[in-house]
């Protein structure tokens, strides 16, 4: 068994996903949602030694906590002060995160490779902060965080490799890759209005890359692509770091062919019942 912690979870799309995987592979295991609240986070370790849950996704309000309750996590996950991910290590539950891979990996596939090419990403939250480490890894020419607060983007710039510096929206002209790492634009946002770029730094040759995935289209995607940008939606970050998390737990190589029918199916399935969840 494996399964998906947060607090609201109901409509999270990682059970169509890692069940997919499960049955194109043959595998007898199964993934199902358990809501958890904020405050019973540090019983989940316990949990999955007595249910003998063999890994879990986790999502918010327990992206942060994840370090505290884990019997120890990984270096990324220390440094991020946020992981999304358990898994069992030689007996013990150890924490790792699969956001910043998932999101290079999915640019990789768009045919956006951020190696040698300057990035900005817009916001330093948890998973602002675990794309510009990636993307850093990854050899990115520079990564221009630009975020609200100064102390969160100094928090992002740290985990750059030097790659990183603070920088403003208006810079977005002379970036290769644009990629929006806040909830602005996402269904529900009250702030989804609100423009992210002015539109006269976005044009041909340029990559636009919303991590979010609902609505499937976003004002800067349907923005960028009026201008001729190159985008990617956020559903590619979605399945490729639930790849890695697949093959965390299962030692297999994750079929991303399965995973995306899956994922493409139900959102059909939903956007046919008009529901957002």
């Amino acid at each position: 068994m494996c399964g998906v912690i947060g607090d609201p979870v109901a409509h999270s799309l990682s059970p169509i996903i890692h069940n997919a995987a499960f049955a194109a592979l043959g595998l007898d295991w199964v993934y199902v949602a358990f809501p958890v609240p904020s405050a019973e986070g540090r019983l989940v370790v316990d949990a999955m030694r007595a249910l003998h849950i063999v890994g879990l996704s986790v999502t918010m309000p327990h992206k942060q906590a994840i370090a505290e309750f884990a019997d120890q996590a990984s270096d990324d996950v220390m440094a991020l002060g946020a992981g999304n991910t358990l898994r069992w290590v030689d007996g013990l539950v150890r924490a790792e995160t699969t956001d910043g891979p998932g999101c290079v990996s999915a640019l990789r596939e768009a045919g956006a490779d951020p190696t040698g090419k300057r990035v900005m990403v817009l916001g330093a939250g948890g998973t602002g902060r675990a794309v510009v480490q990636a993307l850093s890894r990854s050899e990115a020419k520079e990564v221009v965080v630009v975020n609200r607060t100064r102390d969160r983007a100094e928090a992002a710039v740290a985990l750059g490799l030097g790659r990183a510096r603070i920088g403003v929206v208006e810079e977005a002209n002379d970036c290769d890759i644009i990629i929006n790492a806040t909830s602005v634009g996402m269904t529900g946002n009250a702030e989804s209005r609100e423009p992210l770029i002015d539109p006269n730094g976005i044009g041909p040759g340029q990559v636009v890359n919303d991590l979010i995935y609902h609505p499937l289209v976003t004002p800067l995607m349907s923005m960028a692509a009026e201008r001729g940008a190159h985008v990617v939606g956020g559903l590619g970050m979605l399945l490729h770091q639930a790849a890695l998390q697949f093959s965390y737990w299962t030692g297999e190589t994750a079929p991303i062919k399965a995973m995306r029918n899956a994922i493409e199916t139900e959102l059909e399935r939903r956007s046919a019942r008009g529901t957002s969840s």
